[in-house]
């Protein structure tokens, strides 16, 4: 056991990829997939394909023999029957619902032990994927969404049955359970595994007229499911009994992320709902559903549902490319690499920085930070952001959001009194996504700007696709490469000879305290080598019992020192087996020490889209 506690991870994937799991588990996950893909072909499906993998379940997509598109979710048979029953449970709460914006409930089966849910799919992309295309959607979507999902929540709050009202909370609003399709711009609310009946109506009372109901001890403890802590309101979050109001604030959330480009609620403060060019009536909306004060959250509740009409008939101009300016540099990489980035981040140890500055979180709790299973660590580091400050939360999510585009590099920021240092190498694999990468960074930055409290945070982006695995039978062998591995790199498109005064060392931020994998100086030695030739990248090595992983990412910018640098690669994967010990040890370097400097600002300044849009445009053509 002393030897697991040891085992503290530094560096922490957002999600698991298929790339970093040991073979014995992607090939226990394809295997997995392929059984289900099997067991939908033999039910007379076609054309089926995994859609997505989260903590509960697999969805599928597919086509049925009469031609219409179907989505099936299969429950984890690993999980505790009482979680897989779960699927049975949201089954029966979509069999409720009747609107064209859901698409329907078809039918609940088991196989053997397998529980499979079927329904009808939305035709469109998840908004989350949208907006991670285009950045923040256009104030003319974002409007026309608050129209459409606040109709349907109106149908949901009047849903009744035998004639007694029974609200429907679907209890997990957010951009990425919303499919839009473009063609018609209609929004179709998917998953509704954290859906329930309402205990409390928007006025607080409680929902039956039937006398024992009320005397119930259910009506004194919450049936809501949690949602996702990104963009759930204080209330589920806190275990208030289920309401309406929650999806209420579920979609104030939604609105704001994808009007600003971000992936959560909690930015809120910094970039206001007042600055990102929505008509002011809907931004003020927003600021009262996001205040911190529950009674302006509930007025602006009311202000939207009451005003709906309002909105449907607001005038807009044809959308318009977003104006902005990179607040730091981002190289466009044309070579036809298939990137699956994953962000590696000093993310829990800022978050332990954070949490004693705030005096916020047990000193117990934020040990326990050190503890956690590297697997698990998503779901419950969320819960520990309940210790930190909003705009901390929002700067970690903006973080996470870049290692949805296909970038590799790295970001060292570092704060001061009089504002924040930023170092970066951000290269991106696929020139259609510049603008919308280039708006998820400049949120980095001007959260980063609203932060006061010293600290450090760096993050590592690379390809898991290059991730090197070698494994071994048990701690007490070594970890032996197989003959031929190599660690890739790629060659800037110009040579680049070194400049002493502006290459960024690997070791100038001296030792990280989380690094726990204590490596052998022939390593080191080798590392600080590498350190004299001039290039950029990464490398984390990542030692668990029986697995090592090496992730990586070189582009060597120096080309006469070729034949030196892949040498020296070489004798990295050759010194392997010296590695001892269990943890993680990474190294980064960035191409020049060329830092940016951004002094402290609260928040970004108002901006409204205009009242009159088509005489500003007139107004414009008369200037050009």
């Amino acid at each position: 056991m002393s030897q697991l506690k040891g085992l503290k991870h530094f560096y922490i994937p957002d999600e698991q990829s298929i790339y970093l799991l040991s073979h014995a588990d992607a090939k226990k996950l394809k295997d997995w997939v392929n059984l289900c893909i099997s067991q939908l072909e033999s039910l007379g499906y076609d054309d089926i394909e995994l859609l997505g993998k989260g903590a509960f379940g697999f969805a599928f997509a597919g086509t049925a023999p009469n031609g219409d598109a179907r989505v099936f979710k299969f429950s984890r048979i690993t999980l505790p029957q009482h979680v897989q029953d779960r699927l049975e449970e949201e089954a029966f709460m979509l069999s409720h619902v009747n609107h064209e914006f859901v698409p329907r409930f078809i039918e609940y089966q088991q196989i053997r032990k397998q529980s499979i849910l079927v329904m009808g799919r939305a035709p469109g992309e998840d908004l989350e994927k949208v907006s991670l295309k285009t950045g923040p959607l256009s104030p003319r979507i974002i409007v026309k969404l608050a129209v459409q999902v606040g109709e349907l929540l109106s149908s949901f709050r009047q849903y009744s049955e035998n004639g007694e009202v029974k609200p429907i909370v679907h209890g997990d609003i957010k951009p990425s359970n919303l499919v839009w399709d473009e063609s018609t711009e209609t929004v179709g609310l998917i998953d509704w595994g954290s859906s329930v009946f309402a205990q409390t109506d928007i006025t607080g009372q409680y929902v039956g007229n039937n006398v024992m109901d009320l005397m119930s001890g259910e009506l004194h403890q919450t049936n809501a499911r949690l949602g996702d802590v990104y963009f759930i309101g204080e209330e589920q979050l806190n275990g208030a009994l289920s309401s309406p109001r929650f999806d209420e604030q579920g979609l104030a959330s939604t609105l704001y992320a994808l009007a600003s480009g971000q992936s959560c609620r909690y930015g809120s403060k910094v970039i206001t709902p007042s600055s990102l060019g929505l008509p002011k009536m809907l931004a003020n909306i927003l600021e009262y559903m996001l205040s911190e004060d529950p009674a302006k959250r509930r007025q602006g509740g009311d202000y939207l549902f009451n005003h709906l009409h309002v909105f449907k008939n607001m005038v807009f101009t044809h959308d318009t490319p977003h104006q902005y300016t990179p607040l730091i540099p981002t190289w466009i990489t044309r070579n036809h690499v298939d990137i699956e980035t994953v962000v590696y981040s000093s993310r829990k140890s800022y978050l332990r920085q954070q949490a004693r500055l705030s005096d916020s979180i047990d000193e117990r709790d934020v040990e326990e930070l050190r503890y956690i299973d590297d697997a698990q660590f998503d779901r419950y580091y969320k819960n520990y952001l309940q210790g930190m400050g909003d705009t901390e939360k929002a700067f970690v999510s903006a973080i996470s959001r870049l290692g949805r585009y296909p970038v590799v590099g790295g970001m060292a920021l570092r704060w001061e009194p009089e504002g924040v240092y930023v170092d970066s190498s951000l290269n991106l694999y696929d020139e259609s996504l510049k603008m919308a990468f280039e708006m998820a960074v400049n949120n980095v930055i001007n959260l980063a700007r609203a932060i006061h409290k010293p600290a450090v945070f760096k993050c590592c982006m690379f390809n898991a696709k290059n991730t090197l695995h070698i494994e071994r039978q048990s701690e007490s062998v070594e970890f032996l490469p197989e003959q031929g591995m190599f660690i890739p790199y790629e060659l800037s498109k110009v040579s680049a000879q070194k400049d002493q005064s502006r290459t960024h060392s690997y070791f100038e931020d001296g030792d990280d305290p989380d690094e726990l994998l204590k490596l052998p100086q022939i390593i080191i030695d080798t590392i600080i080598e590498l350190n004299s030739i001039h290039h950029t990248g990464c490398i984390i090595f990542e030692a668990l019992p029986k697995h090592l992983k090496i992730h990586n990412y070189y582009t060597l910018l120096d080309h006469t020192q070729e034949e030196r640098f892949k040498s020296l690669l070489a004798k990295l994967v050759e010194q392997i087996p010296s590695i001892k010990g269990l943890g993680i040890s990474g190294f980064m370097k960035l191409p020049y020490k060329d830092t940016r400097f951004f002094e402290h600002k609260a928040k970004l300044p108002e901006k409204y889209y205009p009242r009159n849009p088509k005489a500003v445009i007139e107004e414009n053509a008369q200037h050009v």
